[in-house]
């Protein structure tokens, strides 16, 4: 969910994690790191989690960055080795009263400074391991030709109001692109509280019918609103119901270990390819993050570069 959040919450993340960055480069400059030795280099790999924060220190952090604001709360989701050796990744979601935000930085190994931003794929390939990840790994219902010279895939969270949003974009590229091949995987989000039962029973139906499935995601976008976590289950049963399937078979398929399972290796499978946040869209293993923001025209000539660097 990329909701809008107040918006000084964000400035104020971004002028404190800015400022502790400019610090680092003033010292950089002044006094040029020494090159690192081979034992130095293998002490900072050799245990990713040595260079980790404490939960207690990026709570002191937050608290202190945002405790004044008596409407804003925060809870960490995770604090991970970053994709690059030797930074930590902290997950945060944000919480005022304008919603809530997932939003990410990455602490030095010097456990001093950090910064905000985003870290990219590089390479002659730049896409290509993402890519292979996902054809390796999806699972969810399809559309479009088996052997498409591009593959979409989307991960969503049928209680994520950006996902909805985002739908109408993403329906008229698949309409646009009939020759592309287009996957759903579920990735339901911890801060919705129904969001991993209706990523349950669309697991459910779309293992049914792939038809039924599109009608079910639909609907269930269409009706986000009037579903709350006291009547997720009558809700997603009648709209199960109205796709053309038995919703009781549905309800009682979401409800098993095994259902559970699948979506949990959907969302490993997101993780691997650094999705943090929904809609996370994929056009041969190139990440489309804010998906609405997006004008159509550019989604379109997307696949179709895509489409010519596969042949």
């Amino acid at each position: 969910m990329r909701s809008s959040l107040n918006s000084t919450v964000v400035i104020l993340l971004a002028t404190s994690l800015a400022g502790a960055q400019t610090a680092t480069a003033a010292k950089a400059v002044a006094k040029p790191a020494a090159p690192a030795t081979k034992s130095a280099a293998k002490s900072a790999t050799a245990d990713p989690a040595a260079n980790l924060p404490s939960e207690a220190t990026v709570e002191s952090f937050l608290q202190q960055t945002f405790g004044y604001q008596k409407d804003v709360t925060w809870k960490i989701s995770s604090i991970k080795p970053a994709p690059v050796a030797g930074l930590a990744e902290v997950n945060v979601v944000l919480a005022s009263p304008q919603g809530q935000q997932g939003s990410k930085f990455y602490v030095t190994p010097d456990g001093v400074h950090a910064f905000i931003g985003d870290i990219i794929p590089f390479g002659a390939k730049p896409f290509e391991p993402a890519r292979k990840a996902l054809e390796k790994g999806i699972t969810g219902p399809a559309r479009g030709p088996k052997d498409a010279a591009v593959t979409i895939v989307e991960f969503g969270d049928l209680q994520c109001p950006a996902c909805k949003a985002a739908q109408p974009g993403i329906e008229g590229l698949v309409a646009a692109e009939p020759n592309a091949r287009f996957l759903f995987q579920n990735f339901p989000l911890e801060m919705h509280n129904w969001a991993a039962k209706g990523a349950a029973y669309s697991d459910c139906v779309g293992r049914a019918s792939n038809e039924a499935f599109w009608k079910f995601v639909s609907k269930t976008y269409e009706t986000q609103a009037d579903i709350t976590a006291e009547n997720v289950d009558e809700k997603l049963t009648a709209i199960a119901d109205g796709a053309g399937l038995k919703g009781s078979d549905i309800a009682a398929c979401a409800a098993k270990p095994e259902t559970k399972a699948r979506v949990d290796v959907s969302i490993a499978l997101g993780k691997s390819v650094d999705v943090t946040g929904t809609p996370s869209l994929f056009i041969n293993g190139r990440k489309i993050g804010n998906v609405s923001g997006v004008p159509p025209e550019m989604l379109k000539g997307l696949v179709e570069f895509a489409a010519k660097e596969g042949k």
